[in-house]
Formats: structure tokens, C-alpha cells, sequence
């Protein structure tokens, strides 16, 4: 039953599940690197520099030009292009990895970038993310650190890899810094500065950072200072001297420090075998709607490596030096209940969309979830905002996608802005694929360049309500003579949300049974609001093969039993919500059926999202269901019963609220069911079955008969094959789904 997320609890995602069309990276028409974040009420804002301009067989970075990102949902992004450019602008030898905060008072937004690598430290501002950028140092100087700039270097190895930290109260922070040279301390790398005016120069005394408890992995470069409550977190990229660079973290209740190591954040993000051992890490975090999120960049792209089509140089030549052509990605990060990170897992989906797309506005081209056979421009002019333009390869597979579109009633029409330098250029609006459903044709207007640009409306039919996949497909006999600079619809506005409902159109009745798979039909529209669960992919690997999920849709893993539906495969963070109909005020005593081979296992139960119970989940087999219990305090009425798996990996038949604190469980006929096996509930029967023995990286290399799982154990352990498997194994039986995890002893 556990298969697949037993795998991923080992961080081996390679293989499973793993679409064509994944989300990550944000882009796949060009190649970027050393990503910064930040974020505010509307947007989350990621700026990158740029891989482009390093030919195909480079062995060095060539790095000059920062771009702009920004996102509402987290699946669909603006690519602004290049937001500024080393080369047009005066006294600027290169931009490398840059770091950027919004002031959440007046919306500026304000980049710290180095000058050539480490030649000083420069400081722009501007009102969006598109800009105009202009200089935010002030006194007459160029830069902030530096030559040329306010303050020195303060004696740090390296003068560059900056980050910029807005504080609760407006006071704003700049690290930067890094090295690895043996001769100084561990802990003397970075540099941390006050500003003393909200915003601008003049500055206060820099601090060179401490971070006590440090283990062997140096700090190395990309220090970053982000807040979560209370505490602050200063995180930097280990040195290369123990291999691939992971991104480690400190605490502190003062942003100046002193900051006690805590852990890693991130690993090598070698999604695919795509990172290069020896290369860098560097990484951005912000706070959004509720939620956290990581960027960081790795080597998906080059070669590629995304399933789709191989992304050339930007000299043409195909398979570039995947160590000098990085791609930038984004993922979900989570928080231990004491503060501390959760390491992240890189994945390919990228973190859930957590609003709709409003199709009805005006937006950049190149605004999508997903790309293929596209190419762009930036048009980078100092003092005005960027432009950036979409070219379309258009006699190949050519297209935009746009994720969870909320349609409303109707879209009537699509509006675009593009240039034409050739007849019969068309873009084709379609559901579903690139190949799905066509709503609409708009033939571009040839304007005899493409340089000029002309507004073409068309008519479109059949979009409405919430579409999953949107795609702009491009068509045309010559590559590269259209350019797109803006496209939207017209229609009648955004579908009205709908709130959850009970499954089965009645909540459960409290006191009584709640079965597991039962939980409540998500709502629809916009927000998170309106979801009953969260699954941490959407893959339902519950599934016997040849069946349907029992909960289509949903991703929540449900596997059949004899004596029904089983919810498996927890794992931290997901939830499950059951709208409840409670008789009477007063104490309950639950009773859960689980089963599970761990003792770090448990889940909490809360109640309108107060929390009313922590339960610890133990066992020595997935072979048995056993009873734990808990006790409650219930308000009376209608109510939203929510249950979070707070530990991993446990199995969930169903939760029995009783009337009564200590009360006892009326499917035991007798004796103390604090801890007491249900009855009725074997995963394995005398008669023998199949079972499939895994690796961890999920190859299959064996397959036997047993009479039970203690018997398959016994025997894998047993044969000489097993001594060719390094640590641990993964035993499925394949008839009910159940899992074992064998060390392999060699």
C-alpha cells in the first residue's frame, strides 16, 4: 500500500508519477540562475540573472542582466525579461546572483545586486517589477559596498551574492559575502549591514555574522535573512569542499545574530541527475498567502532534460555544458511545530495552485504554467519599464500554457497584441492539450514586421466555468515572424465560488463512525478556502491496477479492503475535512483503526481549526489494525472536522467518536481498549500470494509466493540476491497492497 511513498520518504522521486508537462522549472525557453523572492499581498516576485549568454561548451559562468517574475497562484508566471542590464548601463561590469524585498507599506520594491562578481554591492528601486529601476543609494554614490559605494567590503572573501531583509518595522538589511578560504574562521564569511533610514543610505555599522554549533560543511556564499513569527533565519550555501553545496540554516531572535545552526533547507536539487557535484546551490525564500516557498536553481533544462525538447544555447548549439546552464524552480516549504524547516523536497509538479487564473485582463506574453517551442526577446531600455516579447517557432509545436482558468459563464472573445511579418500566422485557443479542444482561431494581422504591432480580436466559444489546461497553440509556415506582446479575453466575469460540501449531501452524525475516504466534496472557485484536503501529490497510489480511484480527482491514496476503504500512504501536512453534525456539547472518546510498522506515526484533530487532540500512532505491522484512543471536547452543531497527519507513514480506516470521557469501545466486547487489535482486519490470509521486492530506487528485483508477510521477510532475507541490494528493501504483497521495509544485511 505504501510503495510509491515509502520511495518518496527516501527522496527518490525520479520515475513515479512524473508528468510530461511538470511545472517546474518556471521557465524552459531560457536558461536562469541564482534566484532572490519576496512577495506581497497580490504578487510573489522572483527576480534570476541569466545563463543565455554562455556558449554551448562554456566553462565559466557569463552572467550580465537580471530578470522579473511574478506570480498570483504560484503555477502561472509573468517573465518580465530582463529587468536590467549590466551592459547598458554605466559602471557596471556584470550582475550576478541578486537578492530583492518589497516594502510592504508603499509596495517599492527594492534589488541589491554585485557589480562584476564582487566588485561592490549596487542598490536600485522601483515601483514594480517591471520597473523602471533606479538608483536607491543616495549621497552621490553608485554603490552601497564597495568601490565607489558608501561602506567598504568590511574584509569578507568574497564582496558579493547579496541579500536584502525588510524587517516588521520598515528597518531595512543587506548580507552579502561569502569564500572558503582555510585560513579564516567558519563563521567570518558574511557580513550583515543596518540601514539606518528605512529604505536608503546612510548605513549603520556592518556585523560579520556568527552561526554557532556550525558543523564540518563551511559557509560558502548565497547568505539570505528571512522572518517566520518571531524568529529570524539566516541561510547560506555550504562550500564545495564536501561535495555537492546544500543550503544550511541558523536562528536567532536578532537579525544581527548570533545564530545557532539548526539544519539543512535545502539539498543538492539534482531532480533527475541534473545537478553537477562540485557546482553551486543558491536559493530564495518569501511568505505567501498562508503559505512558504523556496527558489533555487538546478540543472533540469540543459541537454533536455524537462521531456519536451532540447533548449539549445544561446549560440544555437544543442547540449550545453549543463554546468553553466542552470534553470530556476520553485517548491512548497514547510515548518516543524518548534520552528525549525522542514528539508524541502524539489519536486517536478511545483506547489499547488492555490487561486484560479482570471483570464478577463490584460497581461504580458509571456505569461504560463508551461512552455514548448517558444523563444523570447527582451527590448531593455535604463529608465523605462522592460519589454519583452514572445516568438513563437510556429511550424513546430508551439505553445503557452495557462493552468486552472476560472471562465466564469462565458468567454466571449481573445484579444492579443502581436506582430506579423508574414500571412496566415494563427494562434489557436484550445482545452485540455495542444491538440484538445479548439475554442477559437485568431489569424494575426501581417504588419510587415516584426517590430510593429496591431490589436487582433477573434471569437472564441466553449470556455466556461474553471478550466484545467488552457493553451495558446502558435501556427505558421516560418519560425520566429511573430511576436506577442499581450493577449486576454472578454467575457462575463469569474465563477462564484462554491464552499465544500458533506460527502453524500449529509454531515456526520457525532456520536458515530466517520469513515475515512468519506471526506467532504471540495468546492469550486477561487482560493484555498474551498478545498476539503490536501494530498501532497496527485497521483492516488491506492489504486489496485485496472481500478478506478474511489475518490477520482482527489489524489488522496484509498485502497480497498475486505472490509472496505482504507486511507494510506500519511504523510506530514496532508489533511483530510469532514463537515460534522455534533448532538451535544460535552466530552467524546475517540477510537482510530491504524495500522503501521513505526512508532513516529501520528495525527491531530481539530475543530473549526482549534485544535481539541495530538494523537500518537504506534505498531510493530501493517498486517494489523489497532485501536488508539483519545479524548475530546465537542462544541454542539454543525462544524468542520479537520484531520492532519502530523507524523508519517501510518494506515486510517475510520474514527469512532463515543460518548463519554474514557469511554469504552463498543466494538470491544470486553477488556481496556486503550490499545486493542480490531478485529476482523488481516492484510495477509494462510493461502499464498505474490510479492514484489523494490529497491529504493523503485526498480523491482524480485518477485516469490509466500503464505504471509513474516514469511516473505524470511525468505528475501534469506536469498542470495538480497546481498545485492544496498540498505533497506521494500516488500509488497500483490494481492492486498500491504508493504514491509527489509534491511538488506550484506
Amino acid at each position: 500500500m505504501k510503495l510509491l511513498k515509502k520511495i518518496t520518504m527516501f527522496g527518490l522521486l525520479a520515475g513515479f508519477g512524473v508528468s510530461s508537462l511538470a511545472d517546474n522549472p518556471i521557465s524552459t525557453y531560457h536558461y536562469l540562475a541564482d534566484p532572490g523572492a519576496a512577495a506581497d499581498d497580490e504578487y510573489f516576485y522572483i527576480i534570476t540573472d541569466s545563463d543565455d549568454p554562455a556558449p554551448y561548451n562554456s566553462g565559466s559562468y557569463e552572467i550580465f542582466a537580471l530578470y522579473g517574475f511574478r506570480s498570483k497562484d504560484m503555477q502561472n508566471w509573468t517573465d518580465f525579461g530582463i529587468i536590467y542590464d549590466a551592459r547598458k548601463v554605466n559602471g557596471i561590469g556584470a550582475i550576478w546572483a541578486s537578492g530583492i524585498a518589497v516594502d510592504p507599506k508603499s509596495g517599492t520594491l527594492y534589488i541589491v545586486f554585485p557589480d562584476g562578481g564582487g566588485g561592490g554591492i549596487g542598490y536600485i528601486k522601483a515601483p514594480g517589477i517591471d520597473g523602471p529601476w533606479t538608483n536607491a543609494v543616495g549621497q552621490g554614490k553608485d554603490k552601497l559596498v564597495g568601490g565607489r559605494g558608501i561602506i567598504g567590503c568590511d574584509g569578507v572573501s568574497w564582496c558579493f551574492d547579496p541579500g536584502i531583509f525588510i524587517d516588521d518595522d520598515g528597518t531595512t538589511y543587506v548580507t552579502w559575502g561569502g569564500g572558503e578560504s582555510n585560513s579564516r574562521p567558519n563563521t567570518d564569511n558574511f557580513d550583515i549591514v543596518k540601514l539606518n533610514d528605512a529604505k536608503d543610505a546612510p548605513v549603520g555599522n556592518g556585523s560579520h555574522v556568527k552561526v554557532n554549533n556550525l558543523p564540518t560543511r563551511k559557509m560558502l556564499e548565497a547568505s539570505y535573512i528571512h522572518k517566520h513569527g518571531n524568529t529570524y533565519y539566516f541561510s547560506y550555501s555550504t562550500g564545495w569542499q564536501q561535495g555537492a553545496p546544500t543550503i544550511d540554516y541558523g536562528t536567532s531572535n536578532n537579525v544581527m545574530g548570533p545564530y545557532t545552526w539548526k539544519g539543512t533547507i535545502l539539498g543538492d536539487p539534482s531532480m533527475n541527475g541534473r545537478s553537477i557535484n562540485g557546482n553551486n546551490n543558491h536559493h530564495g525564500i518569501a511568505e505567501f498567502k498562508g503559505h512558504s516557498y523556496v527558489v533555487y536553481h538546478d540543472r533540469r533544462i540543459a541537454k533536455g532534460h524537462n521531456g519536451l525538447e532540447v533548449i539549445p544555447a544561446d549560440d544555437g548549439r544543442p547540449n550545453p555544458n549543463e554546468g553553466y546552464h542552470r534553470s530556476v524552480s520553485v517548491d512548497e516549504m514547510f515548518y516543524n511545530a518548534d520552528g525549525t524547516i522542514k528539508q524541502v523536497v524539489c519536486t517536478n509538479e511545483g506547489p499547488e495552485q492555490i487561486e484560479n487564473f482570471d483570464p478577463y485582463d490584460v497581461y504580458p506574453a509571456l505569461t504560463s504554467s508551461k512552455q514548448k517551442g517558444i523563444r523570447s526577446r527582451s527590448n531593455f531600455v535604463q529608465g523605462k519599464k522592460a519589454e519583452h516579447v514572445l516568438l513563437p517557432l510556429s511550424s513546430k509545436e508551439s505553445w503557452l500554457r495557462v493552468s486552472g482558468v476560472d471562465f466564469g459563464t462565458a468567454a466571449t472573445g481573445f484579444v492579443v497584441e502581436a506582430a506579423s511579418a508574414a500571412d496566415n500566422n494563427k494562434i489557436e485557443i484550445r482545452t485540455g492539450s495542444a491538440t484538445g479542444t479548439l475554442a477559437g482561431t485568431c489569424t494575426l494581422k501581417n504588419t510587415g514586421s516584426k517590430t510593429s504591432y496591431a490589436e487582433t480580436k477573434c471569437d472564441v466559444e466553449g470556455l466556461k466555468g474553471i478550466v484545467k489546461q488552457l493553451f495558446l497553440v502558435f501556427k505558421g509556415d516560418r519560425d520566429s515572424t511573430m511576436a506577442i506582446k499581450s493577449w486576454g479575453f472578454e467575457g462575463s466575469g469569474s465563477t462564484p465560488p462554491e464552499p465544500q460540501k458533506p460527502f453524500g449531501g449529509k454531515a456526520a452524525e457525532i456520536p458515530g463512525k466517520i469513515e475515512m475516504e468519506n471526506f467532504d466534496e471540495p468546492g469550486s472557485g477561487r482560493g484555498s478556502e474551498i478545498k476539503s484536503y490536501s494530498d501532497n501529490d496527485a497521483e492516488d497510489h491506492g489504486i489496485a491496477e485496472g481500478d478506478k480511484s474511489y475518490r477520482e480527482g482527489t489524489g488522496v491514496d484509498i485502497y480497498k479492503k475486505a472490509t472496505g476503504y482504507v486511507v494510506g500512504y500519511n504523510q506530514a501536512d496532508e489533511w483530510l475535512e469532514y463537515t460534522v453534525n455534533i448532538k451535544e456539547a460535552g466530552d467524546y472518546t475517540v477510537f482510530a483503526s491504524v495500522a503501521t510498522d513505526n512508532s513516529t506515526a501520528s495525527f491531530s484533530l481539530s475543530v473549526d481549526d482549534e485544535s481539541v487532540a495530538e494523537v500518537s500512532v504506534s505498531g510493530s505491522s501493517w498486517d494489523d489494525f489497532v485501536k488508539v484512543k483519545t479524548n475530546v471536547t465537542l462544541p454542539a452543531g454543525e462544524h468542520i472536522l479537520r484531520f492532519t497527519v502530523t507524523g508519517d507513514w501510518f494506515d486510517i480506516d475510520y474514527l469512532n467518536f463515543v460518548k463519554g470521557k474514557d469511554a469504552k469501545d463498543p466494538e470491544e466486547s470486553s477488556g481496556d481498549s486503550t490499545i486493542a487489535i480490531h478485529k476482523g482486519i488481516r492484510m495477509d490470509v494462510a493461502s499464498a500470494a505474490t510479492f514484489d521486492v523494490f529497491d529504493l530506487t523503485g526498480k523491482k528485483v524480485a518477485s516469490f509466493t509466500a503464505r504471509s508477510m513474516l514469511e516473505a521477510k524470511k525468505l528475501w532475507r534469506e536469498n542470495a540476491q538480497a546481498k545485492s541490494v544496498q540498505g533497506f528493501s521494500l516488500i509488497r504483497n500483490r494481492s492486498n497492497g500491504a508493504v514491509a521495509r527489509v534491511r538488506s544485511v550484506r
